[in-house]
């Protein structure tokens, strides 16, 4: 069984709803869960904030934190959770900021960072993932957002 299927049975069996904010995984995420006959029932809200001016009026990140710490940080992957559950009230919120490359890393923020936030029964999380910097594009979005996805079922 595929890993959205389990968080897809696991949402049900519990009565949750989820939704999903993107940077990095550019809706691969959102995706993969409504890849999932039924995936109605509990999918709520997703939205691809790739801009940071989108992070910004969609799900209210302070410009600010996008100044100060970048889109790439888990102050901005916080703050994008804690907007999208002001947005959409889902029970489950999950964001993805990161770099995909092969362009866009420095020293501090390589390639290959990203940072999965998730909020369920107030339990706020922010994982910092580094994959390979040498990975290709897609294959390093979707790294991302099974990794993503690994952290939401362990959560759940």
């Amino acid at each position: 069984m595929l890993i959205e299927e389990i968080i897809g049975e696991k949402l049900l069996n519990k009565g949750l709803t989820i939704s999903t904010a993107e940077s990095c995984t550019g809706g691969l995420l959102s995706s993969m869960l409504t890849d999932v006959s039924g995936s109605s029932a509990y999918v709520s809200y997703n939205v691809v904030t790739y801009a940071n001016e989108v992070k910004n009026k969609v799900l209210g990140v302070s410009h600010h934190i996008l100044a100060t710490y970048g889109a790439v940080s888990r102050e901005c992957a916080e703050a994008m959770v804690l907007g999208l559950k002001t947005i959409s009230d889902a029970d489950v919120c999950i964001v993805t900021t990161g770099i995909a490359g092969p362009g866009g890393g420095t020293p501090e923020k390589p390639v290959g960072l990203c940072y999965v936030g998730i909020l369920y029964e107030n339990s706020l999380s922010i994982h910092e993932l580094k994959m390979q910097s040498t990975t290709p594009r897609r294959e390093m979005k979707k790294l991302f957002a099974q990794k993503a996805l690994e952290l939401l079922n362990e959560k759940l």
